[in-house]
């Protein structure tokens, strides 16, 4: 086998020791790649965050509104269900036929 001189081993035993340490620290399991990528999952899930946030206070108010605002009831009820009030007359129209 091979022998290299002494002054030669000085310089590549740390520099192979460096190699692997650094080697580590970029692509192991906890290495600064899976940090970078951590963070972008984090960044992702706080956006998702704030707009289940945003969805959520929306969702509060139309609680709000239907338990305490009749004309906002009266117009969901209109609009979703077709009510319409004791004294108002109703016109249909019969929707025309498409010819080929």
């Amino acid at each position: 086998m091979f022998k290299w001189p002494l002054q030669k081993r000085m310089y590549v035993i740390p520099g192979g020791c460096l190699a692997f340490i650094l080697f580590f620290t970029i692509f192991g399991d906890k290495g600064l790649l899976r940090i970078v990528e951590l963070k972008q999952d984090k960044n992702k899930i706080e956006a998702r965050l704030a707009d289940s946030k945003i969805d959520n206070e929306k969702l509060k108010n139309e609680i709000v509104a239907l338990k305490s605002d009749r004309r906002y009831l009266e117009s969901i009820a209109r609009k979703d269900f077709g009510l319409v009030r004791s004294n108002e007359v109703i016109y249909q129209f019969p929707q025309e036929k498409k010819q080929p």
